[in-house]
């Protein structure tokens, strides 16, 4: 067995432990998931293997060191002041980085960690107040109700909608958007989505982390405790300070229509004051224009109206496509090339 220690206030599901192989022994009657990382957490190797979601390209692994995690761990800890003896819920998947990382948070920093099915709504069958959480878009949407068991949330692996954010104005608990990736160890910045400090667009850094742009204005992230490697992202982004940038779109998706570069994140952001449904925009190939803006919305057809919305002439889609359902990954983030791929074959 490695180095790695249990924290002595360290508790899941209730239980505490003095040694890793009784952990790793009450683990396999909680998930395989959870087994198996914890198997692989506490053996002699420096590194660990994960998964990526897929939702921008092909899945593949990715091997992190441990001492990276810690690092993040700690940082997560010092930005929301979340100390020993917390109590956290982990309702994502073990099998990906957010939910490996809420567990190693919980066995350095000395929480007491309940770890449940990555349901819809994990708060439904809830009966104490949690200090920290994670959450999906989908699931926070679904657990609004629940909300208030929640004293700080973290939102991330997809964007929160304008219809999201908005009922998160009303709730009690202290919510945040993550921005992160694998190969940054889970988050390296968050932004507030409700309280006093929501009118703030930015994503704030966390502790020694510094950020650049490169040509095309994506961002750059260089984090000595948490990568070897400078992470060249496909993020454009505005920095705005030292330890702030707003988030613009992916550098990918960017649609060059007629000469002009269509955001496909800014539109979809206008586009979610009217559209509750599952959707995104893209861009096919089009005679005239090189591409051509369309939009996809995940159900059945119906007539939508988009001549009130606050988007240019250029910024409008040229034609609406519906589809009974879009291509996901395991973690239900949008696969948008997978979905268009089946899209056009059928049309």
């Amino acid at each position: 067995m490695s180095n790695f220690n249990i924290h002595p206030s360290f508790l899941l599901n209730g239980i505490s432990f003095e040694t890793p192989l009784e952990l790793i022994s009450f683990s396999e009657g909680v998930s395989d998931d959870l087994y198996w990382f914890l198997q692989e957490w506490f053996s002699d190797s420096e590194t660990l293997i994960v998964k990526t979601s897929g939702s921008t390209g092909t899945p593949k692994l990715v091997a992190i060191k441990k001492e990276f995690m810690i690092n993040s761990a700690k940082a997560t800890g010092t930005f929301f002041e979340l100390g020993t003896g917390i109590k956290a819920l982990c309702c994502l998947s073990t099998e990906y980085i957010a939910g490996k990382m809420m567990v190693i948070r919980a066995l350095t920093l000395g929480w007491e960690l309940d770890i449940i099915e990555p349901i819809s709504n994990p708060l439904e069958d809830a009966f104490e107040v949690y200090d920290f959480c994670a959450m999906v878009p989908m699931q926070a949407k679904a657990s609004l109700w629940d909300l208030h068991l929640v004293k700080k949330l973290l939102i991330g692996g997809g964007v929160v909608s304008n219809e999201l954010q908005e009922s998160l104005q009303h709730i009690s608990s202290l919510c945040y958007a993550s921005y992160g990736m694998t190969e940054t160890v889970s988050h390296v910045a968050v932004k507030p989505l409700n309280g006093f400090r929501a009118e703030l667009r930015s994503y704030q850094l966390l502790p020694n982390i510094t950020i650049s742009q490169d040509d095309r204005d994506c961002l750059v992230i260089d984090a000595p405790l948490l990568s070897e490697e400078i992470v060249i992202t496909n993020d454009i982004v505005k920095v705005h300070s030292a330890t702030e940038f707003e988030w613009i779109g992916r550098y990918d998706n960017v649609i060059n229509s007629g000469g002009v570069k269509l955001h496909p994140e800014q539109i979809e952001k206008e586009l979610s004051k009217i559209i509750t449904e599952r959707f995104f925009v893209a861009g096919i190939s089009d005679e005239v224009l090189g591409e051509k803006l369309i939009l996809i919305v995940e159900g059945d057809s119906y007539n939508l109206n988009l001549n009130n919305i606050n988007l240019s002439k250029y910024e409008l889609p040229k034609h609406i496509y519906f589809t009974p359902r879009f291509m996901v990954t395991k973690t239900n983030k949008i696969q948008r090339q997978k979905t268009l791929a089946l899209l056009t074959k059928l049309n």
